[in-house]
């Protein structure tokens, strides 16, 4: 399980939160209200106040790309750091499946990064993410800009991650998309968590 005690950032927290293994919790608030900040500071990419925990292992007590190999951030808009999307995947990782699972053809991955539409790059970057160490999956607004049919294709992916036991804490700006994948649900107002129905 994830929990979170204490995170404070700028206009955000302090917060706490726990996120059990196998679950979704969906993230909603205004921009600019500080939902990626609390995604940042939960994934340490941020100086913060307070601690996150995996099963009661703190992510202060250990270097952070360990952490960061349990609890991945996949960010609205991601980096890429080399010319070709193969680059950007382990040697071994199987693209003849997971390519076409978000609509993508497996050639792709010898494609330049440069070729890609956003919305590629968005499903692309979330596949990146997608670990044999994932514990919990930090995802911000991960469907967002998609067509219909690239979102069933992200979230029936993304159930099968919450199958294996993984844990999702997931921005949405879509009220349905919360409900359809979440099993709690809060707001992120005024700098602290509200947690509602959907």
């Amino acid at each position: 399980m994830l929990q979170i005690r204490g995170l404070r950032r700028l206009h955000v927290g302090p917060l706490d939160l726990s996120v059990e293994d196998g679950t979704c919790v969906s993230l909603m608030g205004a921009s600019g209200s500080g939902k990626s900040v609390l995604l940042r500071m939960i994934a340490d990419l941020d100086p913060h106040d307070g601690d996150a925990s995996l099963d009661g292992k703190a992510c202060s007590a250990m270097p952070a790309p360990a952490w960061r190999k349990l609890v991945t951030y996949v960010a609205a808009e991601s980096g890429w750091w080399d010319e070709t999307v193969a680059a950007h995947f382990a040697p071994d990782w199987d693209f003849k499946t997971m390519l076409p699972a978000v609509g993508i053809a497996a050639e792709a991955s010898a494609w330049p990064v440069a070729r890609l539409s956003t919305g590629e790059r968005q499903r692309l970057a979330l596949l990146r993410a997608f670990r044999p160490a994932n514990r919990v999956l930090l995802l911000d607004e991960p469907t967002s800009g998609l067509d219909a049919v690239s979102i069933g294709l992200i979230e029936n992916l993304l159930r099968e991650r919450l199958a294996r036991g993984t844990a999702i804490l997931m921005v949405t700006h879509d009220a349905e998309q919360a409900e359809r994948m979440g099993s709690r649900h809060f707001l992120l107002d005024a700098g602290r968590l509200e947690e509602h129905a959907p």
